[in-house]
């Protein structure tokens, strides 16, 4: 996020034309990760075998950073990710009046807590936390209050191998607090981080700034040293990194790893490794309608260089190549696990949780590296309907591919009535990507919530 946008909103929109030009064309591929909604502000987490992804959501059509909550996603694969809803907004702290920019989520004390920068009701940036007890949700807040009142943004939180916590945040200043066992308090004075060219690269053409920090700090060690990557260079953004032998500094500015593209002049990373390989998130403007204030989060796979550096990347629409397992067809799968998909969209109801929804006919959904082993014989899925609903056409590794099943869904009685459909299935062994394509003669067909496949 920008602060102070009255000041450098002729600017941004300079910007945001500059690169406009660069914005890849949206194809049947693995980035954008998400194309069912705009996301933005990508921060990873792993607990137990799962990496849960947490980001800020651009509303539709915004002309500014229009975000009023913050969503959660997950994979177990690289590949397919599962659309866990909206478990944390603006709702949740009685104090906010409105922004929810770019937070980050860590677990401790069997509790998973969410830093979030948020616009008080009696004005200003604050940081607040949302807390529970599951990654998905739901969040409330910690305190009733924000923790940090200091009008910045970006927060992100590191526990160190000595069980100390530290949460850093900025733009245009980076600071940093020691976190209490507790991660909802603080010891010592708010810490301001000498900006200097040797700890964060010189900045040319802007008086103001001496540096390449800009914002989106992401703090996190490997091999006892810890990196500190942030949007760097002023608008439109690149990433840069410094390292240091300790969490608090002195940093060493080290290179820019991502440049200028993708058509959003903003950027905000996140780094992790996950199953033995390296990845490395952000948000671009890549899908129909994006730009500055729609954007949306692609991963990259990476290795480190020899000597610990950060290689340089380039935006890609391949994104993920080769994911880390395969998906289990025979378990019941949630519609909204999704590698890519054309036309469809997903919401919320107590009935089904987060299920697809607004399918019109030719919409599809492809599932990546699904595991059939020795052959699947039938297919249901669970649908709700309250028109004369359509069709589920089941291909295999293309939509051009073998056509191995349909399945009639029919009138339920309601769109949130929910009924099981299924259809035989001609076998098919080994993996293989999996297309569901939504065929009928109506608009708007049906809800889709689950789908499995049975030997």
């Amino acid at each position: 996020m920008i602060t102070q946008l009255d000041m450098k909103y002729l600017r941004i929109l300079f910007a945001s034309l500059l690169v406009a030009s660069l914005m890849p064309n949206v194809c049947n591929a693995q980035n954008p990760i998400i194309q069912t909604c705009y996301t933005a502000d990508p921060a990873p987490m792993v607990y137990k075998d799962t990496l849960f992804l947490y980001t800020g959501h651009d509303e539709d059509g915004s002309k500014y950073f229009t975000m009023k909550n913050w969503r959660c996603f997950s994979t177990t694969d690289m590949v397919n990710w599962t659309d866990h809803g909206s478990p944390l907004g603006l709702n949740n702290f009685t104090w906010a009046k409105k922004d929810a920019w770019a937070g980050q989520c860590v677990f401790r004390n069997n509790k998973f807590y969410w830093y979030v920068p948020i616009t008080k009701t009696t004005g200003g940036m604050a940081i607040g936390i949302g807390v529970s007890d599951r990654p998905t949700g739901p969040f409330k807040d910690a305190l009733g209050h924000p923790l940090i009142l200091n009008s910045q943004i970006d927060p992100t939180v590191f526990i160190d191998d000595d069980g100390q916590a530290y949460l850093y945040w900025g733009n245009p200043d980076l600071y940093y607090v020691k976190l209490n066992p507790d991660m909802i308090s603080y010891s010592g004075e708010i810490v301001k981080v000498p900006l200097t060219n040797e700890g964060f690269g010189v900045r040319t053409g802007d008086p103001k700034r001496i540096t390449q920090f800009e914002e989106a700090p992401w703090l996190c060690k490997r091999n006892k040293l810890y990196y500190m990557l942030y949007a760097a260079g002023g608008v439109p953004e690149h990433i840069a990194y410094s390292t240091s032998n300790s969490p608090t500094g002195p940093w060493v500015y080290r290179d820019a790893i991502m440049p200028r593209q993708g058509g959003s002049f903003t950027n905000h990373e996140g780094i992790i490794d996950y199953k033995g390989k390296s990845y490395f998130f952000y948000h671009s403007g890549a899908l129909p309608g994006g730009g500055g204030f729609t954007r949306s989060v692609c991963v990259e796979e990476f290795k480190y260089n020899a000597d610990g550096t950060i290689p340089i990347f380039n935006m890609t629409k391949e994104g993920v190549l080769n994911g880390v397992g395969h998906l289990n067809p025979y378990l019941r799968n949630e519609a909204e696990t999704i590698a890519f998909e054309s036309g469809i969209k997903t919401e919320t109801s107590k009935e089904a949780g987060v299920y697809v929804t607004d399918i019109n006919n030719g919409d599809y959904i492809k599932v990546r590296s699904v595991d059939f082993k020795k052959g699947a014989k039938s297919f249901q899925a669970s649908v709700a309907s309250a028109t004369n609903g359509g069709k589920i056409e089941i291909y295999l590794d293309s939509l051009t591919g073998p056509l191995i099943g349909t399945c009639l869904v029919e009138n339920t009685g309601g769109i949130q009535n929910w009924g099981t459909k299924n259809c035989t299935v001609s076998k098919q062994k080994g993996i293989h990507d999996l297309y569901l394509k939504f065929t009928s003669g109506n608009d708007l067909m049906f809800n889709f919530d689950w789908w499995k496949f049975s030997n």
